[in-house]
């Protein structure tokens, strides 16, 4: 049986070394001696009832390893975009501070990734390719900020607002910040972290 599974292991990695075959993905199933079967070609009926996956990851949607979160090394970055933008770099430092603490890899709940926790939708929106490189991420996410600020009147607590719960939600509310739970202590909390930062970021 040892002999079975390491047979079928190997031409499973013999199909992973294959760039063609990766992109088609993979079948598998246990029979009932507890030896694993893969195949990119199911023939076998047994093969009927799973489902192919793909294990070649996207590399655009793929975070990069682990690593510890050192929030200065995306300083310089904050500085460049604030400047090229004409926006406050306190705030998109006190933005990145809440949404993500500063972890690039950081991944919510509803699918925001990234430094700015910027949703798929935005991050198309705004030409983000790569949610999980940490200049277009910012870059994306700061151009969303100061959209914001300009649609709600340079009111900053509603730009927050909408940047948390969504630009809809505002104006669904007559422009002002929804009652839900998670925006009425994000707005407060980037508020505090940003008065924090500002001294810094005269």
């Amino acid at each position: 049986m040892r002999a079975s599974f390491y047979r079928y292991f190997t031409v499973l990695v013999v199909i992973l070394g294959v760039s063609e075959v990766a992109h088609a993905g993979i079948y598998t199933f246990t029979d009932a001696n507890g030896v694993i079967h893969f195949t990119n070609k199911p023939a076998d009926p047994r093969y009927a009832g799973m489902v192919r996956v793909s294990y070649l990851p996207d590399p655009a949607r793929t975070p990069p390893p682990a690593r510890a979160v050192d929030p200065n090394r995306y300083i310089p970055l904050v500085k460049k975009t604030a400047r090229e933008l004409q926006i406050d770099e306190a705030l998109l430092r006190a933005v990145i501070a809440v949404e993500s603490g500063y972890d690039a890899r950081a991944v919510s709940s509803r699918g925001a990734v990234g430094l700015m926790q910027l949703m798929p939708e935005t991050a198309r929106r705004y030409g983000v390719t790569n949610l999980y490189d940490p200049a277009q991420n910012i870059q994306g996410g700061a151009r969303y900020l100061r959209d914001l600020m300009g649609k709600f009147n340079n009111d900053l607590s509603l730009a927050l607002a909408a940047y948390n719960a969504g630009e809809d939600a505002i104006v669904q509310y007559g422009n002002r910040i929804p009652p839900y739970r998670e925006t009425l202590m994000y707005v407060p909390k980037v508020l505090a972290t940003y008065r924090r930062y500002k001294p810094a970021s005269r």
